[in-house]
């Protein structure tokens, strides 16, 4: 698991970069490849922006959000990225149930 995080305007701490890292990490349960995880943390006036790039094997996950508190930010953009990860897991499911339908059956008389 290789998680890189990227401070832009705003001075890094131990405890924002322990929290993202964190967070990050517990998606890989998620996931079956190894994780490797891009997160950029900005802080502009009052508001901080949280975005996220997470690759596993060939499957590639992004998401942007932003408000008043960094932390909150962080916890938002981790369940939007749980939320790709799952339709993606729950489509991949649904076309595994098509393509059996697909097969015709063949009755023999």
């Amino acid at each position: 698991m290789n998680i890189a995080i990227t401070f832009r305007q705003m001075e890094a701490t131990d405890a924002v970069k322990g929290y993202a890292h964190d967070k990050v990490s517990k998606l890989q349960k998620f996931l079956r490849h190894p994780l490797k995880g891009q997160v950029t943390l900005a802080c502009q006036k009052t508001l901080h922006f949280v975005e996220v790039d997470v690759h596993s094997g060939a499957e590639h996950y992004h998401a942007k959000e932003e408000s008043e508190d960094m932390y909150a930010s962080i916890d938002k953009v981790i369940d939007k990225i749980e939320a790709q990860i799952r339709g993606a897991h729950s489509k991949k499911k649904g076309q595994e149930r098509v393509s059996d339908k697909l097969i015709p059956d063949v009755d023999e008389d």
